[in-house]
């Protein structure tokens, strides 16, 4: 692969992943979620928010359903086929910033899904089945740097 050939990938790789994990936080903000530990960024007093994925226009809500979907599936296709940049998805405490988000966002928006009323039921169907996927690839790629990080180096 690309990275056995030009190793200095690995230190984009690096330099990278403070944007990949701004993707999360930025979705956390879009949705009005306060993110926490090490991501955190203090509140703008004037800055409060009264969005939350219930009350969001309907567009809005399609719109981060997308571009978590997307995300998510794009982050776990890379996991999996080079699991070798795991350790360097660790260095920035990713599984804890991932489970965070989880814990966060995605109760939210599948209640937000569910609670709203859809003039064509497609769109729910639509979005829920994003959401859902959504979910399953967060916790693909989750065991996946689980298994590199901690259970490989154990079996080896």
């Amino acid at each position: 692969n690309i990275f056995t050939q030009q190793p200095n990938y690995f230190g984009d790789l690096d330099e990278t992943l403070p944007t990949v994990l701004q993707v999360f936080n930025n979705i956390l903000h879009k949705c009005g979620l306060q993110c926490e530990g090490a991501s955190a960024k203090p509140q703008k007093l004037e800055e409060k928010v009264n969005v939350t994925p219930g009350n969001m226009p309907l567009q809005e809500l399609k719109d981060i359903v997308l571009y978590l979907c997307d995300t998510c599936t794009t982050l776990w296709a890379f996991l999996d086929v080079f699991p070798l940049a795991c350790q360097t998805f660790q260095k920035h405490e990713f599984c804890y910033r991932l489970a965070s988000f989880y814990e966060l966002a995605i109760p939210e928006l599948e209640s937000a899904i569910k609670k709203r009323h859809y003039e064509d039921n497609s769109v729910f169907a639509d979005l829920w089945r994003r959401i859902s996927h959504s979910r399953k690839k967060m916790i693909e790629a989750f065991h996946v740097m689980i298994n590199q990080v901690c259970l490989q180096p154990i079996l080896e």
